[in-house]
């Protein structure tokens, strides 16, 4: 028997008139194999009455766990926390909380364009032939759209006004494919040793990946970033820096040649909530400190990445400093758990 996973709209989206529209919000690709970390992308093709959309908001059903948002350009981003209806395993580890709510602010995509919204996620615990439904707010500034609506039981969704995006979960010939068996398949681009095919002119000479690194009062340390999904065009970096001087520094930016941008970012969660933004001004070291970018923190984000990253492979950066100038660094890249 075929099952229907959802969410309730809050109440406070109750009482908003919803405004109507011409397409549905949807996913690109509808089925997904069971046991299986995808990327869930989400098409917004229009946004509220002619407005443009300046937030968008996904609810996670049960069943869709190990939740990470693909940051955008231009939108702050929020994670909202909470408990899993049942306990999942994560490479042995016994989860039982993760991302519930998925929420991109703060932007302004006009009614005139068409853009996507991507989830990483593990579809884990359902039966192959459910649905799972991703109920979505659509805000253009104080108009609502609600993307809620689900079919009961024998009923036709294209029948209905709002429909919420569905993912139908299929068995797959391979099960169990997860972030590290993703990051070691071939990618376009590698050559037959499975080392993507990336320009290394930007690093130092002689620098190798995973030492220190000492420019100056500054001392770089521990550097890698994580294995990529295939597709997935967003990836993070991270490194210690120890300011040894009597005067304070500033990472200003930070460039590769593997990536079309590389933004500086910073993650904070507050009540279950997780808040990620760019640090557009870089961020400072101060005299006799160490500063460190990890995972759920500060960290590197490297944009419309050419190859995704493969566990092994290396990824070379430039860092500008304010004092220090400019600093080669190679990172190492480890699995998707940053192991």
């Amino acid at each position: 028997m075929k099952t229907i996973k959802t969410f309730a709209l809050a109440a406070l989206l109750s009482a908003t008139a919803f405004a109507g529209a011409e397409a549905h919000v949807s996913f690109l690709d509808r089925e997904v194999p069971l046991d299986t970390t995808i990327l869930a992308t989400l098409q917004v093709p229009h946004g509220c009455d002619g407005k443009a959309t300046t937030e968008v908001r996904v609810k996670l059903p049960e069943g869709f766990v190990f939740a990470k948002p693909q940051p955008k350009a231009g939108w702050e981003l929020e994670v909202i926390k909470g408990d899993y209806q049942k306990t999942y395993d994560n490479h042995g580890d016994k989860v039982k909380a993760g991302a519930i709510e998925i929420r991109w602010k703060n932007g302004n995509l006009s009614d005139d364009f068409y853009d996507t919204f991507v989830i990483q996620g593990k579809v884990s615990g359902v039966e192959a032939g459910s649905s799972l439904a991703f109920p979505v707010t659509q805000l253009c500034g104080d108009v609502v759209t609600a993307w809620d609506q689900v079919a009961t039981a024998g009923g036709d969704a294209h029948e209905l006004k709002s429909p919420a995006p569905l993912l139908k979960v299929v068995a797959g010939e391979d099960h169990g494919h997860d972030h590290d068996d993703m990051a070691g398949m071939s990618m376009p681009g590698m050559d037959t040793t499975g080392k993507a095919g990336m320009d290394m002119s930007a690093m130092a000479a002689g620098a190798q990946a995973g030492e220190t690194v000492k420019a100056g009062d500054l001392e770089i340390s521990g550097a890698f970033a994580k294995a990529m999904l295939p597709g997935q065009p967003v990836g993070g970096g991270f490194f210690t820096v120890k300011n040894n001087g009597k005067t304070d520094d500033r990472l200003v930016s930070v460039s590769s040649p593997v990536a079309g941008e590389v933004q500086i970012h910073e993650m904070a969660t507050k009540d279950n909530v997780m808040r990620m933004r760019q640090l557009k001004d870089g961020v400072a070291i101060a005299a006799g400190e160490t500063l460190k970018l990890e995972p759920g923190n500060l960290h590197l984000m490297f944009q419309k990445v050419k190859t995704p990253f493969k566990q092994g492979d290396t990824v070379p950066v430039t860092l500008s400093f304010e004092k220090a100038g400019k600093i080669d660094l190679v990172l190492q890249v480890l699995s998707a758990q940053g192991k």
